[in-house]
């Protein structure tokens, strides 16, 4: 069974344009022009994937977005596609639990590429065994991290970042290494996502953000 995508957009031409990119990828796309509509559709069923357009008709898509990742279906991958380019904007959705942000114009190849890279990702089991450095601990099975005992709220995307850091402990790796493994793909240009969502990360940890060292010119290190 091919999986569903729920396209938020209410502009229509849009809509179809990124309805057809991705039937043609054997996914099967749905379209809610309202943030209502919206709403409608995922209490009947979750889809595998969220196409999440910011500025609709009634309300602001990072609404939406926040909500899902305080209920139930926290574990449905969002990507917001929106003109709003600036990164406070960027910076703003993924701290709203965003997986992935594209602004428009956009190409819909790029965007048929994330999808599938973010599904694929998101379906990748984790390892089950519990990584621990002094007072962070991070449980891969169960998506966890805790800093001296005190559970640490982060993002899919921030758990994984963390995570392929920790995995690779002692490594350097390159942010276009770091795009790879945690987003699932390497656009020239996309460089500063890791660097942001590093800057929320190491925020988040308090204490334990000493772990993670930035090396100059290449990317990060997660510290031995």
């Amino acid at each position: 069974m091919s999986a569903q995508i729920l396209i938020v957009e209410d502009e229509e031409d849009i809509a179809r344009l990124i309805a057809r990119t991705l039937e043609k990828e054997s996914f099967e796309p749905l379209i809610a022009t309202s943030l209502s509509e919206a709403q409608k559709l995922i209490s009947q069923k979750l889809p595998a994937l969220i196409i999440l357009d910011l500025m609709l008709p009634d309300g602001d898509g990072l609404e939406l977005c926040k909500s899902l990742r305080f209920r139930e279906e926290k574990g449905v991958p969002v990507i917001i596609l929106t003109a709003k380019g600036e990164e406070v904007d960027r910076i703003l959705g993924f701290e709203m639990g965003a997986d992935d942000y594209i602004v428009k114009p956009f190409s819909p190849r790029e965007l048929a590429l994330r999808v599938k890279a973010i599904l694929r990702r998101s379906q990748t089991p984790s390892p089950s065994s519990l990584l621990r450095f002094e007072e962070l601990e991070i449980f891969p099975e169960h998506m966890e991290v805790r800093v001296a005992g005190k559970p640490v709220k982060l993002t899919r995307t921030e758990f994984n970042l963390l995570l392929t850091l920790a995995q690779a402990q002692g490594k350097v790796l390159s942010r276009e290494t770091l795009l790879d493994k945690v987003w699932g793909y390497t656009f020239e240009g996309y460089a500063r996502t890791v660097d942001t969502h590093v800057r929320r990360l190491r925020k988040k940890l308090g204490s334990a953000a000493r772990y993670i060292e930035t090396v100059w010119g290449i990317g990060y290190r997660f510290r031995n």
